[in-house]
């Protein structure tokens, strides 16, 4: 990371700059002799009382103090992916709410506040695509009673880690006592590759049957909840075009499940579940083929998926399917003191 100019360490950025991507170096203290530095590359969401925060690809907000600041720049956004579809964060980001469609929501400006009795926090949260059309804690008043009459938490999805999301968003939240609590990954990919009659055994794809609908066997695998109420039947139906994958065991509750919600260019996948005792068979590989010829079928060309960032048996078959990742979402909730 090139910071010199002349030969001398210049620190190139002030309070004006904050809401841009910028590259800072630091000095840290350290056993070994000598100086050490702390490089660190994100969105500069304030800067206040002489002390920088960044917040990182990862959501991830760093602290700085400014008397320990030795070079600082602004940077251009992360290059483009030369891999996998191209996709925007606006684009991609009401592409992946319209497969968690809620049962209720209302419009608070650009943001939509979202319920469905608690399944899934996708939706049960808040969508924060623009301006809410008042000040911010105007907007966070008026959200925390709007679960609270539900008797639901109140969530916000915060997405960070590409051009167009919402570091500042997650700065300020942080600032007023909000704090996370799950962290995901979207990963986008090519879908012809996941349709490839050469990919999976054929013999494996053959024993998945699609359907327009989820019955109590592929709920039972599913494993998300106790009984399917309406709520999450109609969370689980909703979308432009959804399909449902079963992979049926030797008992009740099939060997493999999956879900996926095609529109437009985009194929979505979701619940994509295997009985332990049927892993490292090939059956989670062979749901994605089904459902991807269909996906292609209807005209889709491009594959999204998401994937909690601790998940790394599931990020590593996704690795190898193609899948890379194209930004970070996180649920934000306000945390209140206990007395």
């Amino acid at each position: 990371m090139e910071f010199t100019t002349g030969g001398r360490l210049e620190v190139r950025i002030t309070p004006v700059d904050v809401g841009k991507r910028v590259s800072v170096r630091q000095l840290t203290d350290g056993a070994a002799p000598g100086p050490k530095f702390t490089d660190t590359v994100g969105v500069l969401t304030s800067w206040d009382a002489g002390v920088l925060s960044i917040t990182q690809r990862s959501g991830v907000s760093v602290r700085i103090s400014e008397s320990s600041l030795v070079a600082g720049k602004t940077v251009p956004a992360a290059p483009a992916r030369r891999r996998g579809p191209s996709a925007t964060f606006p684009e991609l980001a009401r592409a992946t709410a319209r497969a968690w469609q809620p049962v209720e929501s209302e419009q608070l400006g650009d943001w939509q506040l979202r319920a469905a009795a608690g399944f899934t926090r996708r939706a049960n949260s808040v969508l924060p695509l623009g301006d809410p059309g008042r000040p911010l804690d105007e907007a966070l008043a008026h959200v925390n009673a709007w679960y609270a009459e539900r008797g639901l938490p109140a969530y916000i999805q915060i997405s960070t880690g590409n051009e167009g999301t919402q570091e500042a968003l997650a700065a300020a939240l942080e600032q007023r006592g909000w704090t996370r609590e799950v962290s995901a990954l979207v990963r986008t990919g090519a879908l012809a590759p996941l349709g490839d009659p050469a990919r999976p055994p054929e013999e494996q794809v053959s024993r998945v049957a699609l359907s327009r609908s989820c019955d109590a066997a592929w709920c039972a695998r599913y494993q998300r909840f106790g009984t399917p109420d309406p709520a999450v039947l109609k969370v689980l139906g909703s979308g432009p075009s959804t399909w449902f994958a079963t992979v049926r065991g030797p008992g009740d509750v099939p060997a493999a499940i999956g879900r996926c919600v095609v529109d437009g260019r985009w194929a979505g996948f979701m619940a994509i579940e295997v009985d332990p005792a049927a892993r490292r068979q090939g059956l989670a590989g062979a749901v994605m083929t089904a459902l991807a010829r269909r996906a292609l079928d209807e005209g889709a060309s491009a594959a999204w998926l998401q994937v909690e960032e601790d998940n790394t048996a599931a990020r590593a078959l996704y690795d190898g399917m193609g899948f890379r990742t194209h930004h970070s979402y996180h649920h934000y909730r306000q945390h209140i003191p206990t007395a």
